[in-house]
């Protein structure tokens, strides 16, 4: 069977690895009865990842003109007759409103219908980006009516993603232990120092004893003592204070990091390699820097400019090591911040419309609410009475599914 590149831009690209079968037509019957049956259309919508009863209704849209694909003879028919290049003019146009990536081209996408809004939108695997398909095409209350299967197990996606918040949290757990263990030892070193030069002392006073007749005394009163440990706990607290400056001066480092390869605009699958480039710093981190160099100064437009670059925080999701959780915590930590209180106001669309495009998941959101929320480590943020009514919503659908269940 001959093949040919998936898309009309790729045509002439002699490596495009992309391909389908290239168009069999046949015109059945006469007269009234006339149709015309696109021999191997399940090969093609095989090869693009469609149902063909898609690509079947859609040339019935188009042409006007009644049609069916039937499930078992995996014939379809479109009423009238139709030539081969018409149909394969058509089959193009589908491709590019209904395959390829808007963002990038490739054809390697998945239809999502989101939850709240029934929209159809396809998402990339090559880049992350999710386009949105035109509501007013009448394909897509077919699509909407007749949805796809999932491809994807979504129950082993979640273990996958919960293996991978497990170990990054592991890691994040570990360089925290080992930055403590080096703050313990620089306090130990401090007072061991101490403790050295008050020996070295004692030593002088013992030769200068022997030298002539001096005997030199360390002060034992309580007040003394109490003096030593203020100075002791005031060098330790000297020195977390300069651990703490430093850290907060590489937050900015890397954050100024993120914008500048963001001016840069580069190709959004040239993200997962420039994350890749920091796997030495923890996972959170990164998702803060990049979460700050996007959203640095938004205010009122918080849920605007979140749609805008949502591709970035798909792309970084998708990244080995980075999950879901990682994100929310970066969301409730920015709008958590002095300054973007505006934002705040804004955190629970912003979720609602990452819960619509499949970015994060009700799994993810619940717990991350759990953990932080008003009973949790960080209750006094204004983020989780913003996000409440959100996770009631959440809450009440999951109570209701099982209920249907």
């Amino acid at each position: 069977m001959a093949l040919e590149n998936i898309g009309a831009s790729n045509r002439n690209d002699a490596f495009y690895r992309y391909k389908m079968p290239m168009m069999v037509t046949k015109t059945e019957g006469k007269g009234n009865g006339i149709k015309t049956n696109i021999v191997n259309n399940v090969d093609i919508a095989k090869a693009l990842g469609r149902p063909a009863s898609y690509t079947t209704k859609y040339f019935g849209l188009q042409l006007g003109a009644q049609s069916k694909f039937d499930e078992k003879t995996q014939t379809s028919l479109v009423n009238g007759s139709h030539t081969t290049s018409t149909l394969a003019s058509l089959l193009e146009a589908f491709i590019k409103r209904y395959v390829q990536c808007y963002g990038c081209g490739n054809p390697e996408t998945e239809i999502v219908i989101t939850k709240s809004h029934q929209m159809v939108n396809l998402k990339c695997a090559a880049c992350g980006y999710v386009s949105e398909c035109d509501m007013r095409d009448k394909l897509t209350t077919f699509i909407l009516k007749n949805p796809p299967e999932a491809k994807k197990d979504k129950k082993a996606m979640r273990r996958a993603e919960k293996d991978r918040l497990k170990e990054g949290e592991a890691a994040d757990e570990a360089q925290k232990k080992l930055k403590k263990k080096a703050s313990s030892k620089a306090y130990k070193n401090h007072a061991s120092d101490e403790n050295i030069i008050l020996e070295n002392a004692h030593e002088l006073d013992d030769d200068d004893d022997d030298d002539d007749g001096i005997q030199w005394q360390t002060d034992t009163s309580r007040e003394a003592a109490e003096r030593r440990m203020k100075e002791q706990l005031s060098a330790a607290a000297a020195e977390m204070v300069m651990l703490s400056v430093k850290k907060e001066e590489e937050e900015k480092s890397l954050v100024q990091e993120m914008k500048e390869y963001l001016k840069k605009d580069l190709p959004i699958s040239q993200l997962k390699t420039f994350i890749s480039s920091l796997s030495e710093l923890p996972p959170q981190d990164i998702m803060d820097a990049l979460f700050n160099a996007l959203f640095d100064g938004v205010g009122k437009e918080f849920l605007k400019q979140v749609m805008k670059k949502k591709k970035y925080l798909v792309a970084a999701t998708q990244e080995e090591g980075y999950s879901q959780m990682h994100l929310l915590n970066s969301i409730g930590s920015f709008c958590g911040k002095s300054g973007n209180e505006e934002a705040a106001k804004e955190v629970a669309q912003v979720l609602m419309a990452l819960y619509d495009e499949d970015i994060v998941e009700e799994e993810f959101v619940l717990e991350w609410y759990q953990r932080g929320g008003p009973s949790g480590v960080n209750k006094s943020s204004p983020v989780w009475k913003n996000v409440e009514p959100f996770v009631v919503w959440l809450q009440s659908a999951e109570f209701e599914s099982e209920g249907e269940d």
